[in-house]
């Protein structure tokens, strides 16, 4: 798929200078330090905490409404640019907000967010509110999902485990249960987070079957998957 081509984003009124002067009025700079060491160091913050994210960020997410996808796109790879990770939190929630304004060219523009500045803070939100969305909108997506659990980067598979997660009744449990048993050996704790999350969060609608699936594969599964999906079915 080719990327997209992002147009000027001012256009719609989103302005990362304006961001950048919000997000600083609500910051505490006395916390970014604290904040950056529990993202163990990976990235700055300039010390404004999620409830004050929130704050800042209502004009753009506002402003997101107006936007083509080409602008969304061109604001979120200025967020994405930025060395404070609070604007890789609003380029987050702006694509979650107005995802269904992407179309499924639009994957490899997810792929790049997750891809670049890497953690379990923004891509948790891109898997679950942006990739799993798209994916929904766009069966032919299934085929990138399929590709990216098998992925060298942990992150892309990471994705394609927990792109189901608001799924509920609507969840493709073959392609859970398939995902799940591709990764169920891998040594990377965040793969072996994730599949466990994915049955955990799945259990809510048919907890006989994830606990028969743990059952049959509880020689491949890690202690750490196996306890995340029978959590909350053990109480």
């Amino acid at each position: 798929m080719m990327r997209s081509t992002p147009s000027d984003p001012g256009e719609a009124g989103l302005d990362i200078a304006e961001l950048r002067t919000a997000l600083e009025a609500v910051a505490d700079p006395d916390q970014a330090e604290p904040m950056a060491a529990y993202m163990k160091h990976h990235f700055q913050f300039l010390g404004a905490k999620a409830p004050a994210v929130r704050l800042a960020a209502k004009p753009t997410l506002a402003a997101g409404k107006r936007a083509t996808a080409a602008e969304l796109i061109g604001f979120v790879d200025h967020c994405w640019a930025q060395p404070e990770r609070e604007f890789q939190y609003v380029g987050a929630s702006l694509l979650r907000k107005w995802i269904a304004t992407l179309e499924a060219g639009h994957i490899d523009d997810l792929a790049r967010y997750i891809t670049t500045k890497s953690w379990w803070d923004t891509v948790d939100s891109l898997a679950a509110w942006c990739v799993g969305p798209l994916v929904k909108a766009n069966p032919g997506l299934v085929d990138v999902m399929d590709r990216w659990i098998g992925s060298d980067d942990i992150w892309l598979a990471r994705t394609a485990i927990l792109h189901q997660l608001g799924y509920k009744a609507d969840t493709d449990a073959d392609r859970l249960f398939r995902y799940a048993r591709a990764r169920a050996e891998d040594p990377e704790f965040f793969i072996r987070k994730a599949i466990g999350w994915a049955l955990r969060q799945y259990a809510r609608q048919s907890p006989d079957d994830v606990r028969a699936f743990v059952a049959a594969n509880d020689d491949r599964l890690s202690g750490l998957s196996k306890r995340e999906a029978l959590k909350h079915l053990d109480r």
